[in-house]
């Protein structure tokens, strides 16, 4: 890819012994903003995440050091602690480093910890927002996040919670909202929360909506209830990283593709 003329934006000099935080989106690479193509291109050192399209890493200059940081539920990943020592280390010996995270560095990707280990060691940090796969994907796939007749808010939540009391009553107070939920990481946990979300007053027939791979050639999207959520997961052999979607946006999906049925969404 061409590098971008100075003259076309003004991007802020990334300066050695910097570290950028760097949100890669919800996996299509043309989904990427012009400021994280750029952070990219300057990077010294890349430390990135777990299952991004191979070709965001070819917008790096070749001289780059690609580094795996990449955290996987229930499989061998590296700690926090020593992905933080290890930007620290990696800005100190003066590279330009970029920490290279799925979606947005802020939405349930521990971006905050990240910047705070930084900061306490002296090291200067810049955030560079990238499109949350939470909204993109469901938007890429006829589900709006917000309708004016329908809802006028939207929980974002995870489900890569330990399964305790505590959790299972968060859970059901966010059903008595009554307001659409898309949930991150909830793959393992489907039974428990769908379970939870009634308890807490959704019907078994609230529509729901599973979205595999959101946003990439490998998109798999299945419309269904909640009370059908764990078990059409599990017919259907889904797998992380999904994104679910619990609420009446649901329905708005066949309504659109019925409008755009010439088109892709």
């Amino acid at each position: 890819m061409t590098p971008l003329p100075d003259s076309t934006f003004a991007f802020p000099e990334f300066a050695p012994g910097e570290v950028w935080l760097v949100g890669a989106g919800p996996g299509d690479p043309r989904l990427l903003t012009l400021f994280a193509v750029h952070a990219l291109q300057q990077a010294d050192e890349i430390f990135y995440d777990a299952l991004l399209d191979a070709r965001i890493l070819r917008l790096a200059k070749p001289e780059a050091i690609l580094t795996s940081a990449g955290k996987r539920g229930g499989k061998p990943s590296p700690h926090q602690s020593d992905i933080n020592i290890a930007l620290v280390e990696s800005a100190r010996q003066g590279r330009r480093v970029v920490r290279l995270k799925g979606g947005d560095p802020f939405v349930f990707g521990r971006g905050a910890e990240e910047v705070q280990a930084l900061a306490e060691a002296g090291i200067r940090v810049r955030i560079v927002p990238g499109i949350s796969a939470g909204l993109a994907g469901p938007a890429l796939a006829g589900i709006p996040a917000t309708v004016r007749t329908t809802n006028h808010a939207v929980i974002l939540a995870t489900g890569h919670r330990v399964v305790d009391a505590e959790t299972l009553a968060e859970w059901e107070k966010l059903a008595r909202t009554g307001q659409p939920i898309i949930l991150f990481m909830a793959m393992s946990r489907l039974a428990e929360i769908a379970n939870a979300f009634q308890r807490g007053g959704l019907p078994a027939d609230t529509p729901a909506a599973i979205i595999e791979n959101a946003t990439t050639d490998r998109e798999r999207v299945v419309e269904t209830s909640l009370g059908a959520l764990a078990e059409d997961a599990a017919t259907h052999r889904f797998d992380p990283p999904a994104i679910v979607v619990i609420g009446k946006i649901v329905t708005i999906r066949r309504e659109l593709q019925k409008l755009l049925a010439h088109w892709h969404l």
